[in-house]
């Protein structure tokens, strides 16, 4: 009997808990275990890989997915939709400028104030920012309809990354003032296709294994499946590859009850779609039928990670 795919997560969940180094996080000081160098693999055609072990926010999954895929990168869309997995990053940025307004307060203005929504919503260079509109010299690049028309006109080529790390916004490799104070996590995507099958292996250099991945799991798997469907492919495999896979010391106790839960059958996922253009389709196109799963599991986001500019007094730079 074929051991249930959801097992390769909880093994690793496992692996973690106890092998993995103790470190501290830079900017917030909580410690967390973590490994280096991990893989999990789902085979689209058996299921949906929408985690059953706890209950995952599948609304969150969907719109976060589409609000990348349209290539926004302010967080109203999010908002407007009843979506808030998002609302910590902005309200970061907006606190380190002013003192004034409750989160609440602050997304309540985001959903109301056109204005104010442009100005503090916006999160410059996020996943869907570089996806879709990459900024080039006097241009912007579309990574994924490129990707889109090579993997319809050349399917048997190996080039086909997409990419969001952009030295120019990035640690200390950004000019003062210009570098993201949030992380980028789950970095590339490269799609492949083989006996008329399209697949996708993320490459996510750092992964919040008990919040995070779940979600990216999900994600790249309807993401592999709606870039199937705009190609004229059906979904192959969906392939997780990991830098620094991690569990932060508050969430100990909620990946000890999750891995004593026996998973249920994956879902099943339909795309109600003829589109061939990204832009064509929408989160009503998707349909996700017997979900069935372990209540939810409660755990505090960390936002952590990102770049400080005090790290620039610590960085030493070498000669090249």
């Amino acid at each position: 009997m074929t051991k249930h795919p959801e097992y390769q997560y909880l093994n690793l969940l496992k692996d973690i808990l106890k092998n993995g180094d103790i470190k501290k996080d830079h900017t917030t000081g909580i410690s967390f275990k973590s490994v280096f160098g991990r893989q999990i693999r789902f085979d689209l055609s058996q299921g949906f890989p929408l985690l059953t072990t706890k209950k995952v926010y599948w609304k969150g999954v969907l719109y976060e997915l589409f609000w990348f895929l349209k290539g926004d990168s302010n967080i109203k869309y999010l908002v407007d939709n009843g979506v808030h997995i998002w609302d910590d990053y902005p309200y970061k940025i907006y606190q380190n400028k002013h003192n004034d307004l409750s989160k609440e307060e602050f997304i309540d203005k985001i959903l109301k104030d056109g204005e104010f929504a442009k100005k503090w919503g916006e999160l410059p260079y996020i996943y869907g920012q570089m996806w879709r509109r990459w900024p080039a010299k006097a241009r912007t690049i579309d990574q994924i309809s490129w990707a889109i028309d090579t993997l319809i006109n050349f399917k048997d080529r190996k080039h086909v990354v997409v990419s969001v790390w952009n030295p120019e916004h990035l640690y200390s490799m950004a000019l003062p003032g210009e570098a993201l104070t949030f992380p980028l996590c789950h970095i590339m995507m490269h799609f492949d296709v083989r006996d008329n099958k399209l697949s996708c292996l993320l490459y996510q250099r750092s992964a919040d294994m008990f919040l995070g991945v779940p979600f990216n799991i999900a994600s790249y798997a309807l993401l592999t499946m709606i870039m199937a469907k705009l190609c004229g492919y059906k979904p192959g495999e969906f392939i997780h590859t990991f830098g620094d896979a991690h569990i932060y010391s508050n969430h100990f106790e909620q990946v000890k009850e999750q891995i004593k839960r026996k998973p249920f059958p994956f879902p099943e996922l339909t795309i109600n779609s003829n589109a061939k253009r990204p832009d064509d389709i929408n989160p009503e196109d998707i349909t996700l039928e017997n979900y069935v799963a372990h209540p939810p599991i409660k755990g505090e986001l960390t936002v952590a990670g990102g770049f400080n500019e005090a790290d620039r007094k610590k960085f030493k730079k070498v000669n090249y």
